[in-house]
């Protein structure tokens, strides 16, 4: 039998024994109390915030940060009367991909929140600062019932004390909460167009730099970007595209406490705003915009001219080249003259950051100019500035200038040697999305000025001044190392003068150019009192005189008539509310004087379909752009036959001669871009009902003879048959620099024929846009007597006529093809054109038949070409 068995019996007996003593022990004598046990799960005592910190290095500031030593981990102490009070938020980039604008010191968004708590939470809330509610009015009590505040952090309380809430910060400023520096992708924008970042990666990301001060907390991040496949490698400024750094900075300010007067937005002035919509008006401009400004309060309020208590301080970087340092002071002082028209004296003071400084200038206590060198530059100068969103005060900027845009060196692409033929895309290709967009849309910020292309383009103009002064001159210093010429000089000051009018709150003045009358311009009596033209805030043709005995300023070198009479809008101070009003009014009753034009970039026309009024664009200079224009078309053809001779070198390769000769096509370009839109134009002025001295209506079209003056300066320049004569002689030489495989896939060649046919129809991209014919007729309701059926028939006659009876060659042939087809196109149209315009399209289709019927040639290439013409036509036709 198995063992255990028999121990069975032995067990229960055992067992039974054992009960029965029990129960006689218990029967005989009472038993002993037994302990109760808790059977709770016991909670260890919550560690208090000196212990969750204790191996943190702690920075003590607006809000204090404890960082610890070993793993980088971020904490954050916010104090409880710290909650429910309102912050501004501004972030920069301090460096990553040129190409999405990231570049150092860039300053991005700005925004107001809060920190409330939600239980056992922090929860960080973005402040919406859209709308303005009087709470004098009933309605006001429904304020913002209907508006969400976004939640951009929430995490759980770590520790507290009496005092305040210590919460984990790595998934607040290792992350994307802040700021998005990812952009969205494009829609329709092919894969692997465009360099993209990869996926952010919050393990290999990391604190860079954390200052923290009574008024304002800053964090740097390196943010780390992992693409395992990128489809695009980017340029030579991307190491390796699988792996991504962006720096950026993330600043937490506190609100000023101080008597500032938000100051609001006249659509006769141009500041940039914060846009505001009241709410609880029925008016139908319901707009309380406030400008943005600086805070300027007079040492004395009661003398006309006083300084401030704080002035405007900007600081030089000592990257600025050293050579340069003075002429950038000297230029920022020039902007106390505009500040003196409104009461104050040294508003504005330069100061140069000694080399061995010890401060940081990306210290946000800093205004800084600085100077940088990107391989990749997105612009080449800007000056932005970040606000309180609510009252528009401006707290600080910095302006960047890109080297080689300060030392007046185009990083423009090369117009010259395009194999791409015309454009890709015209008008009459897509009538239907050409009629509804807009090609250029300049874009804000909520902070102010997203993008200044100034330097870009003033470089390229600059350049043709340094052309001019070679070639005409015979300068044979015309750029000497170490030497700042007078025309570098004056460049610099217009940089300058206007970067740091964007810092003062002005936004572009695409208008300003129109002041002087071209023999004005070289008048330097004259300039030197009043500049060149009404603002710095515009982008300019560079002033070249073809007589060269009679140059004059080539930039203006002060704040015009309109910057002057703009910042004493934006900053003159007034006592009450009513003389505030009574004061700001008298100043906007000046708006329609000739020297205060004002038209920024939402009125601009440099795209064909958008904006109305010629003034307002880039690269034009004059109040009479026919004669300007000419000028300029006849200079470029005076410098032409020098050019070899100034810029072959001996010793070198023909790559500065093949640059120079594409600057001076740009000079062509932006001529023929201003000019066009005199055809169609409408002059535009925004003076108040009942203001006073007002003889313009708000629209007045181009009068007819204008209209026509610039149609033939367009058709002896852009259309004839000799226009591109002086050119001819170059073409052998226009040879590019070859660097390793920097050809391979685009033969080197030269292609005049694409250059000119890319001058012939920016003209005509204008000229036959839906827009343009549309706006022709209906301007014709109010004063306008040159019709669409003029401007067609003139085009004919530009582009045919001078060649009828002989040969005619590539250039008309290109051009002759192209306005043909366009011409085809506009009548066969069934969106976008008007019948006004395909009738007369259709019309001028048959007399181009007709015309050419009559011509003969002995010419085998233009037989062939006449032919060509002759089948689009009858092709066109037939659809009718």
């Amino acid at each position: 039998m198995n063992k255990s068995c028999l121990l069975i019996p032995a067990i229960i007996l055992a067992t039974a024994t054992s009960v029965d003593a029990k129960k006689k022990k218990k029967k005989d004598e009472p038993a002993p109390v037994a302990a109760v046990q808790d059977t709770t799960k016991k909670t260890p005592p919550a560690k208090s915030i000196k212990d969750k910190v204790k191996s943190s290095k702690k920075i003590d500031g607006l809000f204090t940060l404890y960082q610890d030593t070993a793993t980088g981990s971020l904490q954050m102490y916010i104090k409880k009367n710290q909650l429910g009070k309102e912050y501004i938020y501004q972030s920069f980039s301090m460096g990553g991909p040129t190409s999405m604008f990231l570049n150092q010191n860039m300053i991005r968004t700005t925004w107001v929140f809060d920190v409330k708590k939600v239980n056992d939470k922090l929860e960080f809330a973005q402040k919406n600062t859209n709308f303005y509610f009087d709470s004098t009015k009933a309605i006001s009590k429904a304020a913002n019932v209907d508006v969400s505040d976004a939640i951009f952090f929430s995490d759980k309380i770590a520790s507290e004390d009496e005092d305040g809430y210590l919460i984990a910060v790595d998934g607040l400023f290792l992350s994307e909460k802040l700021d998005p520096v990812k952009p969205a992708p494009i829609i329709g924008l092919p894969p692997g167009m465009m360099f993209t970042l990869g996926g952010l990666n919050p393990l290999k990301s990391n604190y860079q730099g954390i200052r923290s001060f009574d008024k304002n907390t800053d964090v740097i991040v390196n943010l780390a970007y992992d693409n395992p496949m990128p489809m695009n490698q980017g340029g030579k400024d991307i190491t390796d595209a699988r792996y991504v750094r962006v720096k950026m900075q993330h600043t937490f300010l506190e609100v000023p406490q101080n008597n500032y007067k938000p100051r609001y937005d006249d659509p006769r002035v141009g500041y940039f705003t914060s846009e505001v919509d009241d709410m609880t008006s029925l008016a139908p401009t319901p707009y309380k915009d406030v400008i943005h400004r600086w805070n300027l309060v007079k040492k004395d309020p009661n003398a006309a001219l006083s300084e401030p208590v704080e002035p405007i301080v900007f600081w030089i970087e000592n990257t600025t080249p050293v050579e340069l340092r003075p002429i950038i002071k000297e230029a920022g002082e020039k902007w106390n003259e505009a500040f003196e028209k409104a009461g104050f004296k040294n508003a504005v003071v330069m100061k140069i950051m000694p080399d061995d400084a010890k401060w940081d200038p990306a210290d946000l206590n800093y205004n800084v100019i600085r100077w940088t060198n990107s391989a990749y530059p997105s612009y080449g100068a800007i000056g932005p500035v970040y606000t309180n969103p609510k009252t528009g005060q401006i707290l600080g900027s910095d302006i960047t200038v890109e080297w080689k845009s300060g030392a007046g060196v185009s990083t423009s692409d090369e117009l010259y040697n395009s194999n791409t033929g015309a454009f890709t895309a015209m008008p009459w290709d897509n009538p239907a999305e050409a009629a509804t967009t807009v090609p250029y849309k300049f874009s804000v910020s909520k902070n102010g000025l997203s993008h200044c292309n100034l330097a870009n383009e003033i470089t390229a103009q600059y350049q043709t001044g340094v052309a001019a002064i070679a070639t005409l001159d015979g300068d044979d210093n015309y750029e000497v190392t170490g030497k700042v010429s007078d025309l570098h000089k004056q460049f610099l000051y217009y940089l300058i003068l206007h970067e740091m009018g964007h810092t003062l709150g002005l936004n572009h003045n695409m208008k300003a150019s129109q002041m002087l009358t071209p023999a004005q311009l070289n008048d330097k009596a004259l300039t030197a009192k009043l500049g060149t033209q009404g603002s710095v805030m515009d982008y300019p043709s560079i002033n070249v005189s073809l007589d060269r005995s009679k140059q004059g300023d080539y930039y203006t070198t002060k704040p015009g008539p309109y910057d002057l009479w703009a910042i004493e809008f934006g900053y003159r101070p007034f006592g009450s509310a009513a003389e505030e009003t009574a004061g700001l009014n008298k100043i906007l009753s000046r708006s329609n004087e000739p020297y205060l034009a004002f038209g920024n970039d939402a009125d601009d026309m440099r795209s064909s379909g958008n904006g109305i009024d010629p003034r307002v664009m880039i690269n034009d200079h004059s109040s009479d752009m026919a004669t300007f224009g000419e000028e300029k078309f006849k200079l470029v053809n005076a410098m032409l036959p020098k050019l070899k001779a100034r810029f072959a070198t001996e010793g070198k390769s023909y790559q500065d001669l093949r640059t120079r000769y594409s600057q001076l096509v740009r000079q062509r370009a932006d001529m023929v871009s201003a000019l066009s839109r005199y055809v169609g134009g409408v002059y535009v002025d925004r003076s108040f009902v009942g203001q006073p001295n007002v003889t313009n209506k708000p629209y007045t079209p181009v009068p007819a003879d204008y209209q026509k003056k610039v149609m033939s300066v367009l058709s002896q320049y852009v259309f004839a048959p000799n226009a591109f004569d002086a050119d001819t002689e170059l073409f052998p030489y226009l040879q590019g620099q070859r660097r390793g495989f920097g050809f391979f896939g685009s033969p080197e060649d030269v292609k005049p024929q694409n250059t000119f046919s890319n001058l012939q129809m920016t003209a005509l991209a204008h000229l036959l846009h839906p827009t343009t014919l549309s706006r022709i007729t209906n301007s014709g309701t109010y004063g306008n007597t040159y019709t669409v059926a003029d401007v067609i028939n003139d085009l004919n006659k530009a582009i045919f006529n001078a060649d009828l009876n002989g040969n005619v060659n590539i250039y008309r042939q290109n051009l002759q093809t192209n306005y043909v087809n366009a011409l085809s196109r506009i009548a066969s149209a069934t969106v976008g054109y008007d019948n006004i315009s395909k009738a007369a399209a259709l019309h001028n289709l048959k007399k181009v038949k007709t015309l050419l019927a009559g011509a003969a040639s002995p010419n085998e290439s233009t037989r062939a070409h006449r032919t060509s013409l002759n089948f689009i036509i009858d092709k066109a036709l037939s659809v009718k």
